[in-house]
């Protein structure tokens, strides 16, 4: 009998799995790394045992390590979450050895779907349609586009789309060293690219006594670099064609039987728009997105794991789906820069409308599971993303509203999110038709998806707030006259002046004067100020129909300015009044977008270069990120090594532009 259980994983999953086990009465013990040291899912166990180190290597990949700590705080199972180890077969046959209870499907079903090509080869042989796999060395241009994938591993690390044979080699090197990195193989394969394919996946339950459920199927075709960021159930393409969620169930079971799995799993697929789908893997563990599954069916699937894994016995039939359920991967990351993870503090996350955390909905609102809380510190070594947050509706329409207003109105410091773009996939009408294959960034426009959900207009009306804001909190700190206005004066005088720089828009320049009986703000005639505290304003807006009242919450933190309202967020920096000549960087310079570690050099100091050449490789958050040449031009310096850890805004290198031809 399982009382006391080790999560072998961290952040919002290991928080999934613990409030689960509170609620069944189980004892939890945490594992964390160095840089977890403060995580919040460290505080809410009731053990915890220290893995030296910070990298996934050196910490949440060491099995060996991890058993020890299971063995030395009292449990007696150990529940794998989902990436690092869990999908892991020598692993589980450790646990087990160790004489845990491994609270997962049997070792040799991991050890047969753990390989995407022996999987593939499987399914193909049971009856399940596969695409077939290529192999790397016998592509040719009539294969293309092709997709390397890595065999050991998901979530986008060690996938690359090639549609030119001579960047097929590079690109499989990329893809080994990324999959290496992320789940220790470097095994990668290829098969046939479909540009506008559906990812539907199907979540299956087994138990030991020979009943499979399928329980309901998932869609998570919206997908940037290959990893999911929105997922619903059930799936709007399924929902359309008659007769698929009979097949797709079929076939999902199908793939169970034929490992005679056991435990929560997931059959994923890759479908086109007339309904005929491809097996693409199983997941032999829980996913990210089953809340979905679990809010449109009223079932707690860790309690379902939990249950099963000790010999539990499930009822013949799964219950009926109900309802729709949306879920989006909130992550610290800047979509408008490629992707760019970012990394700091997060200083506040409050989601409204949350009902929940970690539990079922049963009625319209929001459930949020995440990982961090205020406070926390994002670092370079694990995945950015910050949390899940969940909406379940009545309706497919009604799930997609709530979620984009509980994200509107949510208040994120500290980080760059795509937070603005999942509010405009959400209310984007091809979103709301149900027309969401896995190319929707592209036919829609990331430029578009990702700008900021304030105007221009509206960002400017924010950082005025910004400024009286700042100017009301000066006036309570003062020591003398605090009570006067700011830069008040016995005769009329110049404007006070603030400066901000936004990362969208640049840098913003207020103007504002107190008078006698009213505030006046260069650029802004009629704006009437109603109230202006530290952290909050409320302004008079004018229009061609009369004023409307707006109200915007303020929030500092050193130099950095958020400003909430529903015209949308803003985050600005405030300037010094005088700039120091030290804090200047000599044109040409490569800057390092994130934290991260130099692992390849492409290039030498002194070397001529040519506008995208590669100059050198970052890794952070487990992704690869190339620094390249800004123009053509010299290689002036060079200032990393390989293996050099780097800090974000550090200088990488210097590119002297080549100087123009001038014609006579």
């Amino acid at each position: 009998m399982v009382m006391n259980v080790l999560v072998a994983n961290r952040g919002e999953i290991a928080r999934r799995v613990f409030a689960t086990c509170r609620r069944m009465g189980l004892g939890t013990v945490a594992v964390y790394s160095d840089a977890d040291a403060a995580a919040p899912h460290v505080a809410e166990a009731d053990a915890a045992v220290r893995l030296p180190g910070n990298t996934p290597a050196e910490t949440y990949l060491r099995g060996e390590l991890i058993i020890e700590a299971a063995l030395a705080a009292g449990a007696d199972a150990i529940h794998p979450g989902y990436g690092f180890l869990s999908e892991n077969a020598d692993f589980a046959k450790s646990v087990q050895a160790a004489g845990l209870v491994w609270i997962g499907p049997p070792v040799e079903a991991i050890e047969q779907m753990g390989s995407k090509v022996a999987s593939k080869k499987l399914m193909d042989a049971a009856g399940v349609p596969v695409l077939a796999e290529l192999d790397p060395a016998e592509v040719t241009d009539a294969h293309l586009p092709v997709l390397i994938k890595a065999s050991a591993g998901g979530g986008g690390r060690g996938m690359r789309v090639v549609r030119e044979l001579a960047d097929l080699r590079p690109q499989l090197e990329a893809a080994r060293r990324e999959a290496e990195s992320a789940f220790g193989d470097p095994t990668v394969f290829c098969e046939r690219y479909l540009e506008t394919g559906r990812h539907i996946e199907v979540q299956v339950l087994a138990d030991e006594h020979g009943t499979i459920w399928a329980v309901g199927e998932r869609e998570c075709s919206i997908q940037r670099r290959h990893q999911k960021v929105v997922e619903e159930a059930p799936s709007p393409l399924v929902q359309r064609i008659p007769g698929m969620r009979k097949r797709l169930f079929e076939a999902a079971r199908l793939a169970a039987g034929a490992i005679d799995y056991t435990g929560a799993g997931t059959v994923e697929f890759l479908a086109d728009e007339a309904g005929e789908f491809f097996f693409l893997e199983m997941n032999t563990r829980l996913q990210v997105e089953h809340p979905v599954t679990e809010c449109t069916t009223g079932l707690d699937l860790v309690r379902l794991q939990l249950d099963i894994a000790a010999g539990g016995q499930l009822a013949a039939e799964p219950p009926v789906m109900r309802g729709h359920s949306i879920e989006v991967r909130l992550y610290a990351e800047d979509p408008a820069q490629d992707w760019q993870p970012q990394s700091g503090p997060v200083h506040r996350l409050d989601i409204p409308l949350v009902a929940t955390e970690f539990d079922l909905l049963d009625r319209p609102g929001v459930r949020l599971d995440t990982g961090v809380v205020d406070g926390s510190v994002v670092g370079v070594h694990y995945d950015p993303m910050l949390a899940k947050v969940i909406s379940y509706g009545e309706t497919r329409g009604e799930a997609a509203r709530v979620l984009a207003a509980a994200l509107q109105r949510a208040e994120i410091h500290g980080l760059v999110t795509n937070r603005d773009l999942l509010v405009r996939v959400l209310r984007h009408p091809a979103f709301l038709a149900g027309d969401t294959d896995t190319a929707f960034f592209a036919t829609h426009g990331l430029d578009t998806l990702a700008a900021p959900l304030a105007s221009e207009a509206d960002e400017a009306l924010s950082i005025v707030a910004a400024a009286l804001a700042d100017a009301a909190a000066n006036r309570t700190a003062a020591k003398v006259a605090g009570g006067l206005p700011s830069g008040w004066r016995n005769l009329p005088a110049q404007p006070q002046r603030k400066s901000y720089e936004s990362r969208v828009s640049g840098v913003h320049e207020v103007g504002y004067r107190f008078g006698r009986n009213a505030v006046t703000v260069e650029g802004h005639d009629g704006l009437a100020v109603l109230e202006a505290t530290p952290d909050r304003v409320v302004l008079a807006v004018p229009g061609e129909r009369g004023a409307v009242r707006r109200q915007f919450d303020i929030a500092r933190y050193d130099d950095l300015v958020c400003v909430d309202s529903p015209l949308g967020p803003v985050a600005v920096r405030r300037l010094p009044r005088f700039s120091d000549p030290a804090d200047q960087v000599a044109t040409g310079s490569l800057l390092a977008p994130m934290p991260g570690s130099v692992i390849r050099l492409g290039a030498e100091a002194g070397s001529p270069v040519t506008q995208g050449q590669p100059i050198l490789w970052l890794e952070a958050m487990k992704m690869e990120h190339t620094i390249a040449a800004p123009a053509d031009g010299v290689l002036t310096a060079l200032n990393v090594t390989v293996g050099q850890q780097v800090d974000v805004g550090a200088v990488l290198a210097v590119v002297e532009p080549a100087e123009a031809e001038v014609e006579e």
